[in-house]
């Protein structure tokens, strides 16, 4: 039988030549202070969960209160309104209407949406999105890095594995008046591999709280002494002593997802 070299995420360019999704970086793209880059882990952790999704071209979106507008380098006019419809990729049309199937011709993907919502804005990403059975992908703002203060994001759950689709982020404007600049500086989204089962309502439900001065035993007491009072205790107290007790265990366990992908990749081909 031969080896499964399904990835857990496929992306899918669509737009010829934009950037490639990376794999998100864990100082924050070097923004993080460097002692939480040290001592905190789960920090680091967050901000290197998932990938990091850069806009396909640098535009500028404004909203003056009744409708968005928007503009970009390609455009013969200063700004363009979006109303409620849609837009397309600069000269990207005719590109897909050449490149794919006769009966495909003519569906290609808007680029920019206006939605009934005052000031929101949908942006395709240009990248189509498959997922290994099972999983999804967690779409959000970039994790642990500066929010502009002029426009906000949903998040959103997308199953992947059973829709083929466009990656897309629904931006909310909060200003009016105000150009938003959106560009290659920095990434646009982080999206994030999620097992289907963490968010169903087996796993939601089952959950449980506790007060603790009437319901911890020995045990609770026990675990308290070793992650409070004994670091707290020690007369040269060492900064990162979560970061370091979980690398140490991550060292000592692997991770079983890496071992399935390097021995993928160890594999002769079929």
């Amino acid at each position: 039988m031969a080896p499964d070299r399904t990835p857990i995420v496929a992306f899918h360019r669509l737009i010829p030549g934009i950037p490639a999704p990376e794999r998100a970086d864990r100082s924050g793209l070097g923004g993080l202070p460097t002692r939480a880059f040290r001592y905190c882990d789960a920090v680091t952790t967050a901000a290197g969960f998932g990938w990091h999704i850069t806009a396909p071209l640098d535009l500028a979106l404004m909203w003056d209160g009744h409708e968005v507008l928007w503009t970009c380098e390609e455009l013969e006019h200063e700004w363009m309104p979006l109303g409620l419809g849609a837009v397309q990729y600069p000269h990207f049309r005719a590109r897909f209407d050449e490149e794919v199937p006769e009966d495909i011709r003519g569906f290609s993907p808007p680029f920019l949406t206006g939605l009934p919502e005052p000031g929101v804005v949908q942006m395709w990403t240009g990248l189509f999105v498959r997922t290994a059975p099972g999983w999804s992908l967690l779409s959000r703002s970039p994790a642990n890095l500066p929010r502009s203060p002029h426009y906000e994001q949903f998040e959103g759950v997308v199953e992947f594995d059973k829709w083929f689709g466009p990656l897309f982020t629904n931006i909310r404007l909060t200003r009016t008046d105000t150009p938003v600049q959106i560009n290659q500086l920095r990434p646009i989204l982080q999206v994030q591999p999620i097992p289907q089962f963490a968010y169903a309502d087996a796993v939601m439900n089952a959950h449980s709280v506790t007060d603790a001065f009437t319901q911890w035993g020995d045990a609770e007491w026990d675990a308290y002494r070793t992650s409070v009072v004994a670091p707290a205790s020690v007369e040269e107290h060492q900064p990162g002593h979560y970061a370091a007790e979980i690398r140490r265990a991550r060292r000592g366990q692997g991770c079983p997802f890496a071992a399935m992908a390097a021995a993928r990749e160890a594999a002769p081909a079929a």
